[in-house]
C-alpha cells in the first residue's frame, strides 16, 4: 500500500481518543458490577422512576415529565439493568412497586425535594415557600386536629398547610412533610413525638343501651352487632379481640361490619345498627351530649396511640419546625385537660 493511501485510511477511521461519555446518557458507562458514583450518576433515569414512582403509570409520569413513554420506559429500564433489580412489578393489571422499588422511591422524593426547595431558596426570583404537607387519618382530623390547626393558621397565616387524609394505619404511601399515624409503637428512622393515647370502649345509640339495660358486658356485645375499625394487613376482629382479652370474657369477634374509619364505625352505632369500639376521648363531645351512650365503664388501652412522624433533616425548615412544636404543645395541653376531667 502506498503512502498516500495508507494516509487515506486513517483519516477515514473514527477517533478514539476523546472520552465516549459526551453526548450520552451517563447511565449508559455504568456497569452494574461498579458502585455508581456522582460523575456517572443517571439523574434523567432516576428522575424517569421518581415520575412513575409516585404515579404507578408510565404515561401519567411521562405526561408529567413531558416527555413519551417509550423515553421513560427505556430510562426505568436503563436503571433496573445498573441495579440489577426489577424496580416495578408489571405482570398484573396495575403497576406495582417492587420492594426495590418501594425502598428507592421514599429516598428520591426527599433528595429532588431538597434539592428544589435550596435551589429555589438561593435563586434570584425565589418564589414563596411551599405549604407544610401533613397526612392525617380521616377521624382524627374531623374530631381532633382540625380545629387545632385552624387556631395555628390564625396564629401564623404566612405558614400555608396542606392536608390530605386517608385511612392508611402508619405511614401514608404519598409524599409528605409530616404525618400523623394511628399505629403501635415502635421505632423507624423517622422522628416521632408522641400526641393522643387511644382508650376504648363499647359504644352505641341510646336506644339500643335501653333496650339491653341490666345486661352483664358480655351479654350485651354477645345480643349485638360489632362494628368494627378496619386495620392495614391485620385481621378485622383485632381490636374487638384485645378488648376482650383485657375484659377477661368470651367474644365472638369476627361478626358485624367494618368500616375504613372510626367516624363511620361510630356513626353507624348512634344509627342503632350495633356496639362501636371506640376513642371515649375523640367521641367524648358525642357521649356528652347524648347522641352517643357509653353503657359500661369498661374502659381499656389497647397500645394504639396517633403519633407525629417526619424526616429528621425536616426539622431545618423553620415553618415546619415551629408547627411541630406547636403542635406537641396543644396535644399536651389537651391530654392533661382529659387526665383532670
Amino acid at each position: 500500500m502506498s503512502a498516500a493511501a495508507l494516509r487515506l485510511q486513517r483519516r477515514k477511521k473514527p477517533r478514539t481518543h476523546r472520552s465516549a461519555c459526551w453526548g450520552t446518557r451517563p447511565e449508559d458507562h455504568i456497569s452494574k458490577l461498579t458502585p455508581v458514583n456522582r460523575r456517572w450518576l443517571p439523574l434523567n433515569a432516576l428522575r424517569a422512576f421518581d415520575a412513575v414512582g409516585q404515579r404507578l403509570s408510565f404515561t401519567a409520569g411521562a405526561q408529567a415529565l413531558h416527555v413519551s413513554q417509550s423515553a421513560v420506559s427505556r430510562h426505568i429500564i436503563s436503571l433496573e439493568e445498573i441495579l440489577g433489580r426489577k424496580l416495578f412489578d408489571r405482570s398484573g393489571p396495575r403497576l406495582v412497586l417492587t420492594a426495590a422499588g418501594e425502598a428507592l422511591l421514599p429516598e428520591m422524593i426527599a433528595s429532588f425535594d431538597r434539592i428544589e426547595k435550596t435551589i429555589n431558596a438561593i435563586s434570584d426570583n425565589a418564589p414563596q415557600s411551599r405549604p407544610i404537607r401533613i397526612h392525617i387519618p380521616p377521624s382524627f382530623l374531623h374530631q381532633i386536629a382540625l380545629p387545632l390547626i385552624r387556631d395555628f393558621h390564625a396564629e401564623h397565616p404566612d405558614i400555608r398547610i396542606d392536608i390530605s387524609s386517608s385511612h392508611v394505619t402508619g405511614l401514608p404511601t404519598t409524599e409528605t412533610d409530616m404525618a400523623i399515624v394511628f399505629d403501635l409503637p415502635h421505632i423507624d428512622d423517622r422522628v416521632t413525638d408522641f400526641l393522643w393515647m387511644v382508650r376504648v370502649a363499647p359504644v352505641c345509640a341510646p336506644a339500643t343501651a335501653a333496650r339491653h339495660a341490666g345486661k352483664p358486658l358480655a351479654a350485651f356485645l354477645a345480643d349485638n352487632s360489632l362494628l368494627h375499625v378496619k386495620l392495614d394487613d391485620k385481621p378485622r376482629g383485632l381490636l374487638w379481640g384485645i378488648y376482650a382479652r383485657q375484659c377477661r370474657i368470651a367474644l365472638e369477634v369476627d361478626r358485624g361490619l367494618a368500616f375504613d374509619t372510626a367516624l363511620l364505625a361510630v356513626s353507624s352505632a348512634m344509627a342503632g345498627d350495633g356496639v362501636a369500639l371506640a376513642d371515649i376521648d375523640m367521641f367524648a363531645a358525642d357521649i356528652a351530649h347524648g347522641r352517643l351512650v357509653m353503657p359500661y365503664n369498661s374502659v381499656i388501652e389497647d397500645g394504639f396511640g396517633y403519633y407525629l412522624k417526619l424526616r429528621s433533616e425536616d426539622l431545618s425548615d423553620p415553618d415546619i419546625s415551629l408547627f411541630r412544636s406547636w403542635l406537641i404543645a396543644r396535644f399536651i395541653s389537651l391530654q392533661d385537660n382529659l387526665l383532670r376531667v
